[in-house]
């Protein structure tokens, strides 16, 4: 190859030499951005990575948000959806391709939110993940609620002090839980999936309070849906206001207005069990006195009929008998009532005999060693300092 040859080809780039040329002048000229578009052909890769395109009525340019960077996004993007993104333009060279670098991305105003709700909402109700058929029954008298809520939000509290008041014997699992902001979708599917795998567990209560849509948004994700939708419990939401409605509302076994209205609804009344037991004895005691009365009339008429007037003792002899069967009836009843409440007093008074402070101040004393009750005197280390208390004291001995 002569020298005129070598002097045309230093007159050439090659294609990488170009691509590193354009792609120092994209990224250094286009540093920092700010875009306003509608997201197409989203994915959400394998590795994390989000691949989207964004664009207008008239141009578009692909965009990638990597995974770290898409951590702080609160909602899930969808297709359709207008976003604004912060970033910068960065060149692809094995393709020659330019992209947006996206550093931070948030929703064009509120009405986007609402617009991507509705879309999931039509999509689920379209599958029939809302219909009725799968809604689960909630178990009257549940005795172990799971919770998923914020940890010492006040939703909590509520949940806490309706349950403490209603119905007191039942017992909580608090699944502390993200509730708001980047991840807390992700948080609250793993607490319920948590709580699914309890046993004994009998139903789920999904709570927060009050917010604007973008606080209420991760029950608004479709990951939360579907976990709900597929919980083998039954689920409560209590997410939010009255007015306040969720996609994860939609799909809940029940919706609660509030926190506390989920708590008031998963829990019966103690008062009225009460008053329910009372009224059921009083009602159940009257009815076998009314058949019971009822029954002896019935034998009185028969009795004074023409036709058993001849068999009158007979009918006496068995009248008495069921007066007889009755009286034991209602003696045995009372004999049982003095025989437990006699049991109750004995174990009363064992108990009280047994208080320690009783016992003590009968003249024993305790001995302690390391602060240790000393049952045995070969257990007593007389070497080493011990304690002898005393009813109203406590004295140390040392050596």
């Amino acid at each position: 190859m002569d020298n005129d040859q070598i002097k045309i080809f230093e007159d050439y780039l090659t294609v990488s030499e170009l691509t590193v040329q354009i792609k120092s002048t994209l990224e250094e000229g286009f540093a920092e951005i700010s875009l306003i578009g509608e997201i197409s052909n989203f994915k959400a890769h394998s590795s994390g990575h989000w691949y989207f395109t964004l664009k207008d009525a008239n141009a578009q340019i692909s965009s990638v948000m990597w995974r770290g960077m898409n951590n702080y996004v609160f909602f899930t993007p969808q297709n359709g959806m207008k976003i604004v993104v912060k970033g910068r333009l960065s060149v692809y060279p094995p393709r020659g391709n330019y992209q947006i670098d996206v550093r931070s991305m948030k929703p064009a105003g509120e009405g986007e939110l609402q617009a991507a709700f509705e879309r999931l909402k039509r999509q689920l109700s379209d599958e029939g993940v809302f219909d009725e058929v799968h809604k689960k029954p909630i178990p009257k008298f549940p005795q172990k609620i799971g919770i998923v809520t914020g940890h010492e939000a006040a939703a909590l509290r509520d949940l806490l002090s309706v349950a403490e008041r209603r119905y007191p014997i039942v017992e909580l699992v608090i699944a502390a839980s993200k509730v708001q902001g980047e991840g807390a979708a992700e948080d609250v599917v793993k607490n319920i999936n948590k709580l699914n795998k309890i046993e004994n567990l009998d139903l789920i209560i999904v709570a927060r309070g009050g917010g604007s849509l973008e606080d209420l948004w991760a029950f608004n994700e479709e990951i939360v849906a579907r976990e709900i939708f597929n919980s083998r419990l039954p689920v409560i939401t209590g997410v939010g206001h009255e007015i306040d409605y969720t996609i994860a509302d939609f799909v809940s076994d029940l919706r609660a207005p509030t926190p506390s209205a989920a708590m008031e609804l998963a829990t019966p009344n103690v008062n009225e069990i009460f008053a329910f037991i009372s009224d059921f004895s009083y009602t159940t005691t009257q009815k076998i006195l009314n058949q019971i009365s009822s029954q002896r009339n019935y034998v009185h008429q028969i009795l004074n009929s023409y036709g058993f007037r001849s068999s009158l003792d007979l009918v006496k002899n068995r009248s008495q008998f069921l007066d007889n069967v009755i009286y034991r009836i209602e003696n045995r009843i009372t004999n049982i009532i003095i025989e437990k409440k006699n049991k109750i007093d004995l174990f009363d008074q064992k108990i009280r005999a047994n208080d320690i402070n009783k016992i003590m101040k009968k003249g024993f004393t305790l001995v302690k060693q390391n602060g240790k009750i000393v049952k045995e005197s070969k257990l007593l280390d007389t070497e080493n300092t011990f304690e002898i208390k005393f009813y109203d004291n406590e004295i140390e001995i040392k050596k």
